[in-house]
């Protein structure tokens, strides 16, 4: 079970940006964090790396249904999603397959829910 779904975009990292953050709110989902990786290098350590943002995106519905069975869940919250330039200005997005975290509970009602977020996910990467 791969950990992550992922796809690589021929477009313009802002356009991406605005175009996964779109999708995710379509989906349910909140951005409860924004890193901006590349600037954070910058400002703490003085060097230039490629454009990389991580998205913590959190379908609230789902979280709180989530930590009604297991308050230790918070752990494996929010779901990260990043979006980076690869080689040739292409940008490459991914997210967090929450179906591959969840193995290490056995509780039927997480894995559930795991199992219908990693789906609104996965169609999010398949749509952009």
């Amino acid at each position: 079970m791969p950990y992550y779904f992922t796809k690589t975009l021929d477009r313009d990292f802002d356009e991406v940006i605005e175009k996964v953050s779109q999708a995710l709110e379509r989906q349910g989902f909140s951005i409860l964090t924004e890193i901006d990786v590349s600037e954070t290098f910058r400002r703490e350590l003085g060097v230039e790396f490629e454009k990389y943002r991580i998205f913590g995106a959190c379908n609230v519905s789902h979280a709180y249904r989530a930590l009604k069975v297991d308050k230790k869940n918070c752990i494996m919250l929010p779901c990260n999603v990043i979006v980076y330039e690869i080689k040739n200005g292409r940008i490459e997005v991914a997210v967090v397959n929450p179906m591959a975290s969840i193995r290490a509970s056995d509780s039927l009602a997480l894995c559930e829910i795991a199992y219908q977020v990693s789906a609104k996910l996965e169609f999010i990467i398949e749509k952009l």
